[in-house]
């Protein structure tokens, strides 16, 4: 694997001085990889390309490995970290870690605290000894993400002194926490509310771990009302909005996933192609406006939301 894919360590030590997030882009095919990479180094942006376990069975993983190789080849100019999203058990994270992600999550937050922190230090042991950093997730979102499941009764809060003791027993590198965030495109009923008291409660008990959100699309509704006007059915999908992901990214967060837009943006453009142009079958006359809206939808968090420009 050539060397230029980095660990996200530089990048988060720089958005904690610095104030801003990283976007964390959920990554399936070659063109959500060629626009995500192609938006961060138009925007000099650090960025963070990750895939879930059920998009490496999907992609397949050497397939993956290669995509991302060519588009760190094509800019080698700004820092890209190749990430696991949501690690289901230490076997998919050795996986990673052996093929040459750079960071890998395992995701623990299914289980007791004393259980998410014994798995999520065998996987921190394993891949510290390989160079790969470790996030962790503490406390439970709602909301449906790939195989994650949890009910929205079920989710709670991440207790800031139990994050504190959870990091110092793992040494894991950093922290997903739950301050009301959701997976998917129905993120909330009534109005979105995040607990920053909470958010700023674990800053000042972690000064130095990076914070990072799930479930953090914003499920533009430019892209929901495009979906439903050609043809979709997405009625009343609602995520959270760009004001409260900016206040984040100022407030000690240091990186922010992204998987619902990119799939909406991608979407719309392909129904719009197909509704508009019904004679097209070339996979080409739709696939380049996909890839080109999933290239704006990463600019706009690049540049209006995380605050990530320039800090390439």
């Amino acid at each position: 694997m050539d060397m230029a894919l980095v660990t996200t360590t530089e990048m988060f030590k720089k958005s904690m001085e610095q104030k801003f997030a990283i976007g964390a882009f959920n990554v399936n095919n070659m063109e959500i990889i060629q626009g995500i990479v192609d938006a961060a180094a138009e925007s000099k942006s650090p960025v963070i390309l990750q895939a879930s376990s059920s998009a490496i069975k999907y992609a397949r993983i050497n397939y993956l490995m290669k995509m991302v190789e060519a588009a760190i080849e094509e800019h080698p100019d700004i820092p890209v970290a190749l990430h696991l999203d949501h690690g289901p058990d230490f076997e998919t994270c050795k996986m990673c870690v052996d093929a040459g992600f750079t960071s890998v999550m395992i995701d623990g937050s299914k289980y007791s605290f004393e259980e998410n922190v014994e798995l999520t230090k065998k996987v921190v042991d394993y891949a510290h000894a390989h160079g790969v950093v470790v996030e962790a997730e503490l406390g439970k979102l709602a909301g449906v993400e790939d195989d994650v499941n949890v009910d929205a009764k079920d989710a709670m809060y991440t207790d800031p002194d139990e994050a504190e003791e959870f990091v110092r027993r793992t040494g894991c590198d950093s922290l997903a926490i739950a301050i009301g965030t959701s997976h998917g495109a129905y993120k909330f009923k009534g109005e979105a509310k995040l607990r920053f008291d909470i958010l700023a409660k674990i800053k000042e008990k972690l000064p130095n771990t990076p914070i990072v959100l799930h479930g953090a699309s914003t499920v533009i509704p430019e892209l929901v009302n495009m979906c439903n006007e050609y043809g979709g059915n997405i009625p009343g999908a609602k995520g959270v909005p760009d004001e409260m992901l900016k206040q984040a990214s100022q407030n000690g967060v240091s990186k922010i996933n992204v998987d619902t837009d990119l799939r909406l943006a991608m979407t719309a453009q392909i129904r719009k192609v197909f509704a508009e142009e019904p004679s097209v079958f070339d996979p080409r006359k739709y696939l380049t406006p996909a890839r080109e809206a999933v290239k704006n939808t990463v600019s706009h968090k690049i540049n209006d939301v995380f605050g990530s420009c320039n800090k390439a």
